[in-house]
Order: C-alpha cells, then structure tokens, then sequence
C-alpha cells in the first residue's frame, strides 16, 4: 500500500513540474534542487517497499517505519496538489481578467490582488516542499539502518473472468450440513409451537457460514414456507437502533426514516404481528444479554414457526442467545478441500497440457488452507492466471505461511494474493476498508472514489473509468469482493467484502480508514488519533449527535457521511481542507451547502444525491477546479446551478436525473468537454444565460444515458443539428422530450443518434410522421423502444426489420396498437424480429397473426380507425410478453386514460 503512495507522489511531482514548465508560469521557485533530491530518495525509498511490507507484519518497528512514510506521502500528495491547484487558479483567473477588460491594448495585466495571491501560494508551498524534504531524509536514514532488500518489479494488471459469490457447483462438502439447517427452519425437526425456535451457526472466520446461511435462506422450499423472510448482518459493534431499523426496511421494502427506538420497534411488532418469519442475524458478535433480549422481546409476536437464524464465529455468543439449535460448522475435508481447489485453479483448463504437472503442487496448497472454503477459493483464483511451476512453488513455499500473526485471523491466503496485486491495485483494495461491514459497494461509485484519490491514471488509450473498471474485475476475480449483482450484459454492478477480507482490509490500513462513531458521549479524548485519518464513514448512533471531534479529522481526504448531517454541521466543511472526497447523500436536512465549501481545493467527488430539501449550491462551489464527480440525482427542491459551472474544467459526471426542478442548466456546461455523464440536459426558454440545443456539441464524451428535456423550445432542424446528437457513439440510452405541439419533425430528423443506441425514449412528439431515421434499420443495436403520449401517429415505425439476435420491448403509452384482421403486407424479410415461427398473439379472443407483424415490419399503414381503442367497451391495457409455450399472452386492466403496451420479443434461439 506504502508502495502505490509513493508511486502516486513520483508521479505528480513530475506532472507538476512539467504543468508549470508547459504553462509557463513560475509560481514556485527556489526549491528546484529540493525537487531533485525528493525523487531520488523516492525512488530509492519505493525500490524496497516490497520487502518493508513483507516485514511489517512480524516488525513492529518496520511498521512504523511504513506508517512515517505513508504520513510524509500523505502530506507530500496534498502540497503537489495545492501547487497544481495554483497552477491552473492563475491560468483561470488571467482568463477572466482578460474575458472581462476592454482589451483596448493587446495584453492585460493581473490585478495586485492575484499578484499578492501568488507570492504568497508561491512562498507557502516552497517551505511545505522544503519541510518535507526534511522528513523524507530522516525516513531515508531509517531505511538505511533496516537494509531492506531491494527488489521491484512492473506487472500489468490482466484481464479475467470473474467467478459468481455463490455458485452451488463450487459449494463443496456441505449438502449434509444445508439438509440439516433446512429441517430445523421447515420444522421438520420438531413440532410447531409458540415462541422463537433459535438456529444458530457457529465457526472460524472462512469456513462458510454465511454461505450456508445463504443458501437455506434462498432455498424455494423456505421461500413458500415463511410469510416474511428478512436478512439483516449485525456485525461488531452491536447497534439495537441500526439492527431494528434494517428489519423494518427489509420488511417494507423502502428507507426507515425513524431514530427512536421503540418507535423502529414497535413498527416491527406491526409488521410481523401473526406472520410466519425467518430472521437471519448474520455475523453476531455482541455477548450482551440485556441487548439480545430486547431485540428478542420485539420478535415474539410473530406466528407460530417462525425462526431466527444466526451465524457467528463465538460459542459464547450462541449460549447468551440460548439457541435452540446449535450446528457447529467443521472444515472441508482434504477431498473436499482439493476438489474445490481444482474447480478454481484449473478453471476453462480441462485440455491444459500442465495440469497434471500442477497438480500435486495444488494438493499441497489446499491442504494448507486447513479446509477453509475462502482460503481455497482465494488462492484458486490467484493460480488461475499462474502458468509456471515456479509461481505454483513459490505459493506454496511461502514464508508466509509460518507467521504467527495468522492465528489472530489474518487469512495467509489474502496476504499472498495480495501480495501478487500490482501496487496500483493494492491501493485501489485497501481503500474499500472504509465501507462498513456488509455494505453493498457500487462498482462505479467505487471507480469515481478510486478517482477521487488520484489512484486511477490514464494510459493514453483508456480513460480512468476503464481503468477502474479493470481492477474492479481483477479483484472481483481473485475474491476480494463477493455477492455479485450483475446486469443485463452479465457486468458486476454491485458488491460487498466477505468479513474476514474487510478484516484484512482494516488491518492494511491501520490509523488510515476507520468507521468512526458519533454520538454524545464520545467528546474530545480522541482528537490527536483523528488527526491522523485519512478516510472515514461516520456512523450516527443518535438523532441529535455530537460532531465535535469531526472539526479535528483535518487530514481527511475522505468523509463518507450517508444520513449523518444536518445544517448546523456543515459549518465544519470548512475545516476539512485536504477532502477529495465527501458523501452527504440522503441527508434530508441539508438546505443549503456553505459558502466555506469552496475552500476544499482538493475536492474530487461530491455527492449530494437525494438531499431532499436542498435548495440551492453556492457559486463558490464552482472554485473547486478539481471537481470531477457531482450528484445531484432526486434533489427535488434544488431549482438552479450556479452560474459559473464552466470553470469546472475537470468535470467529468453531472449526475442530475430526477432532480426535477430544475429549470435549466448554465450556459458554462457546454465548454466542459470532459464531461461523460450528463443525465438530463434541459433546452433552456429563460435566455442566453442557460443551454440551448447547440450547446451539445462539443461534448463529445457524453456515454451511458442521456435525457433532453424541452426540445419544444428549439425552433428549427438548423438548430437541432448543431447538437451533432449522432456522434455520440458512446450513448446507449437516449430520451428525446418533446411538447406535444406539431411541426417538430424537422427538429426530431436532425437529432439522428448514432446507431450503437440500445434504448430509446420518444416522449410527446406531436406530428403525424416519424422521423426517417425511424423508418428504417438504422438503430440496428435498439432493444427496447418507448413512445408516450405520441398520440398524433397513426402507424408504428418499422422496427421489426431488427435482426433477431436482439432481443427487444416496446412500449407504448398513451398510443394504441393496430387491430389484428388487416392486410399482412409483404413478406418481412427472413431473420428479423418479424419473421418469428410458432408465435401466437392473443387479446380477448382476438388473435394477432404472425402475418400482422410481418406487415408491422414493412410499416403498414393502419388507420386510427382500426385500432384497438377499448376491449368489451372499455379502454385496455395489454401487455404482451413471452411465455415459455412461445406464446404471448396479453393481460387486460381497465383505465380511464390513455392505452399502455408492452410489447416483448426474443429470439427464436433463446426458446
């Protein structure tokens, strides 16, 4: 980890250097030799690192050695950072200085105030630099007095195959054990009766227990047999309000907004009130009786049957909750052990010419896991990508396995997979012991944060979000994250750590990352040991906490705040000057954000997502140039942006779906061409102070979705092809909302997107003709359709001429479908999604021949006397959908207003 810092701080030393060479600006001088004699000791200092952090963990001296220097870097990383700040402040405020004279002669001056401003980030930054020089020379020194061994290598990461967290074919030796735990939660071990029947798991860190926990409570026969089924990790420490709380939002399935405890408790006592329910409290440290009982107390009214399953790694713990049951989980045995081993290892290699060479080895190595399941899944997937007998070897030599810190659950498996991460990616992994335990990471909001802290770096030929991506996958593939949730495309999107792994994680970065708990009675005793976090998450334990010691957490450069703030502490932003990242999403009381926000230069990554009540953002917040994250989404009260967005020239997500409100967006952010994520982007009628179409043009990197609202404003197709819409080629969902009014063709023609589209969305278009673009095959990759409240067109685009290898929906609402009975057309040609065999399509009694969308396909003309505008004398809504006797069925509900449809399609070869 002290490895990817240092390479970090060589790294901006150079580019800063370079950055005032280039821009020709001399901001800080006298410390050129200072400089010099920085990256020779760097590079001497990060050629042993490897050694260092092999030796740390049996030396405790060698590890305050590391902790020295990740503390010089830190500093280091934060004055590079101001000096690049400085750099690029003086480069904007020449511009606006100049944008702003008369420029009556050919050059302006600098006003005395930016000049006095520059001598005096000219003088600071010097003596920080000078400062640390002399630090890094004592850390230099000590390295000396250590002879460390020098030995560095470069690996580029490689691209793998991610495995699933819970795929059953890699579940070994545990069908008894799975037998066992079902017929104690079916009730097939006993007789049903009142009060709560108690199953309790209990084993080492590792060795399955949620798994097993995991899969009983997946299992179909125990999806039927409980009304309510609620899955809740305790973790340590043990808090009754979170705990309660987390029960109550499984059970309704949305946010618990409430922080008195009878009040959370008596809510679970109205929702299971004579219901049959599984509980599973997993990974339960807490020996406190008094605790236990009262969360106890609250589940009693449910029905009789209902059960509580808990897993924990502490026989204390099982006797305190005086289980009913208590199924101690063994290891694998060595068969067990050496089958899964084989699974992962020799994964997609079933013909490799070297298995038979490997495998003795591989015996040997899952022996040494001592039957414990993450250990051999763990080092599975690192010999995945080894080849050669030597790196098999050297695995199973290591000296890693002799140490005695390992008794104390620090898994010898992760230790040497993480050794083999490239330094870049070590850093990228340690920094997720932030997160609290269990929780479910996002893989893109993870990328922005891995962003945030300077750990991402493009290559030239991929930009820092591929980047990210890429480690995402390798450490997804090497078992450092588990549970996948995955998309449509089979890409992860969420995540969590596996207990021991955030373990592991916490112990890398020991007095770094912490879970930092507010409440009332922890006051100032703290404040030298918060001085020396880098990343944290405050967890609030009251409604109304004590945030004193926040003000004293001055080296942050994270603050993961999820519900934890409110007005009156926000005032404390401005003490927090090295934050790259700050996360106050769904704080409902935040109004507005403080003026002093613009003092935090660092700022990388702010999220203000669902901050309901937020109003306004203050124009300072357009000094962080910094910026490349800001989330908006579902602030509903928030009206406008400050005018002066354009300054955020590194801006790269504006995330700003739903915040409906909105009026407009600052002329400014059509310059930000960097920008890849714009949700929705709004065509102003307030002037030329807000966007208009043209300002689409130069943002060439939008991707993902992207949502243009007001298109009623744009007068004429001249305007609408200055947005250049169909160069976008990384879009893949596209919105076009129109007014409802005609005429607007011309308009709809020129915003042509490009052809690698997947969904689009055509709202209130008022004419009676579609644009060309839809009439023919050009949106060859579009898989799903929807047209709303287009109610003047009186036929469907032809898009049934899509191949078939798309599967593909329409949806249509506030529009109806042509009724079946009328001219079939021309034959549709063979393989589109016309031409499908076997394919039924009914509605009342009324079926819709193949041969209606064949004719679909050739865009049949149907007029609006023909179509469906009420079945039985009534509106309808059908929504047709494959079944799997290739059939469609359409399901009737009545409405008063206008007519919805859904209409899915699917390959024949997906049947």
């Amino acid at each position: 980890m002290a490895d990817a810092l240092v390479s970090i701080v060589l790294e901006r030393l150079t580019s800063v250097v370079e950055q005032q060479i280039h821009e020709q600006v001399s901001l800080v001088q006298g410390v050129k030799s200072e400089i010099q004699s920085l990256k020779k000791t760097l590079r001497s200092v990060r050629d042993v690192l490897e050694d260092a952090e092999r030796r740390q963990v049996k030396d405790k001296s060698v590890q305050g050695w590391l902790e020295s220097l990740k503390d010089m870097a830190y500093e280091m990383e934060d004055v590079l950072d101001e000096w690049s700040i400085a750099i690029l402040q003086f480069q904007m405020e020449g511009v606006e200085n100049a944008s702003t004279s008369k420029k009556k002669v050919s050059f302006c001056m600098p006003s005395p105030c930016i000049c006095f401003k520059q001598v005096a980030s000219r003088r600071d930054i010097a003596l920080k630099i000078k400062g640390i020089k002399q630090q890094l020379d004592d850390i230099e020194r000590e390295r000396i007095r250590f002879n460390f061994v020098s030995s560095r290598s470069e690996e580029r990461p490689q691209r793998l195959i991610t495995t699933s967290a819970i795929d059953i074919s890699e579940v070994y030796g545990r069908d008894m054990d799975k037998k066992i735990i079902l017929d104690h939660l079916l009730g097939k071990m006993c007789q049903e009766k009142s009060g709560l029947y108690i199953v309790s798991i209990v084993g080492t860190g590792g060795m399955g227990k949620t798994t097993l926990a995991q899969l009983a409570y997946s299992h179909s026969e125990v999806k039927v047999h409980f009304d309510e089924r609620i899955w809740v990790c305790v973790s340590d420490p043990y808090d009754p309000i979170r705990v309660c709380r987390a029960i109550v939002e499984a059970l309704q399935k949305k946010p618990c907004h409430l922080h008195d405890l009878e009040a959370v408790q008596q809510e679970i006592q109205t929702c299971i009130a004579g219901q049959k329910f599984l509980l599973v409290l997993d990974d339960v440290w807490t020996e406190d009786n008094q605790l236990w009982e009262q969360l106890k107390n609250t589940l009693h009214c449910g029905a009789a049957g209902s059960r509580i399953l808990a897993t924990t790694r502490k026989e204390s713990v099982v006797k305190m909750m005086r289980a009913t049951y208590k199924h101690p989980l063994g290891e694998l045995s060595s068969e067990q052990s050496r089958a899964l081993f084989h699974q992962i290892a020799f994964y997609e290699r079933s013909t490799w010419e070297k298995e038979e060479e490997l495998k003795e080895i591989g015996e040997k190595i899952a022996d040494k896991c001592k039957g414990l399941p993450l250990a051999i899944k763990t080092l599975g997937n690192l010999l995945r990508i080894k080849n050669s007998e030597e790196e098999w070897k050297n695995v199973l030599n290591s000296e890693v396995w002799q140490l005695d810190e390992f008794e104390r659950d620090i898994s010898p498996a992760l230790l040497l997979s993480y050794y083999d991460l490239p330094p870049a990616i070590q850093r990228c992994f340690s920094f997720c012991a932030v997160f609290p335990k269990d929780s479910v990471i996002e893989r893109d909001e993870l990328i922005k944060l891995w962003m945030a802290q300077s750990y991402l770096k493009s290559d030239g030929s991929k930009e820092m979000e591929m980047v990210g991506r890429t480690y995402f996958e390798y450490l997804a593939a090497r078992s450092f994250f588990q549970d996948f949730e995955k998309d449509d495309d089979g890409n992860i999107i969420h995540c969590k750590m596996h207990d021991i792994v955030h373990d592991f994680a916490q112990f890398l970065t020991l007095n770094e990352c912490f879970i930092v708990e507010v409440d009332n009675q922890k006051k100032g005793s703290m404040d030298l040991f918060f001085q020396k976090i880098r990343h944290a998450t405050l967890v609030v334990r009251e409604s109304t906490p004590n945030f004193a010691s926040t003000c004293n957490m001055k080296n942050l450069h994270t603050l993961l705040a999820k519900r934890a703030f409110d007005s009156r502490v926000l005032e404390a932003l401005g003490h927090l000057t090295c934050l790259r990242a700050l996360d106050l999403r769904s704080n409902q009381l935040i109004e507005e954000l403080p003026k002093e926000v613009g003092k935090l230069i660092h700022l990388r990554y702010l999220n203000l997502s669902y901050c309901d009540s937020l109003r306004e953002l203050p124009e300072t917040i357009c000094d962080l140039y910094n910026l490349q994250t800001l989330n908006i989404q579902a602030c509903s009260r928030l009206q406008k942006l400050p005018q002066a967005m354009g300054k955020l020239i590194n801006l790269r997500h504006l995330e700003n779906y739903d915040a409906d409100d909105l009026q407009g967006l600052p002329k400014g952010i059509g310059r930000l061409s960097s920008l890849q994520t714009l949700d929705v982007f709004i065509v102003s009628s307030h002037g030329n102070d807000e966007c208009q179409i043209e300002d689409l043009r130069n943002l060439n990197n939008l991707r993902g979705r992207l949502s243009i609202q007001g298109l009623d404003e744009v007068k004429d197709a001249g305007e609408a092809e200055k947005a250049e819409l169909q160069n976008r080629v990384h879009l893949q969902r596209l919105t076009l909302e129109f007014g409802g009014e005609e005429g607007t063709k011309g308009v709809a023609e020129a915003l042509q997107p490009h052809p690698n589209l997947k969904f689009l969305c055509i709202i209130r278009y008022g004419d009676r003709e579609w644009p060309n673009w839809m009439m023919g095959s050009s949106l060859a990759q579009l898989k799903i359709l929807h047209l709303r409240f287009c109610i003047r067109c009186p036929c469907l685009p032809p898009l049934g001429q899509l191949p078939v290898n798309n599967a593909m929906s329409q949806c249509l609402e506030g529009a109806t479908l042509p009724k079946a009975g009328g001219t079939a057309g021309p034959r549709a040609p063979e393989g589109t999604i016309a031409e499908i065999e076997h394919q039924i399509f009914s509605c009342s009694g009324t079926t819709l021949s193949k041969g209606y969308w064949r004719g679909w396909a050739q865009n049949i003309s149907y007029p609006r006397s023909r179509i469906f505008t009420g079945l039985n004398g009534h509106h309808a809504s059908p929504h047709v959908a494959l079944v799997t006797e290739k059939q469609v069925q359409i399901k009737r509900r009545k409405f008063p207003t206008p007519m919805y449809c859904e209409v899915a399609y699917e390959s024949i070869s997906n049947w």
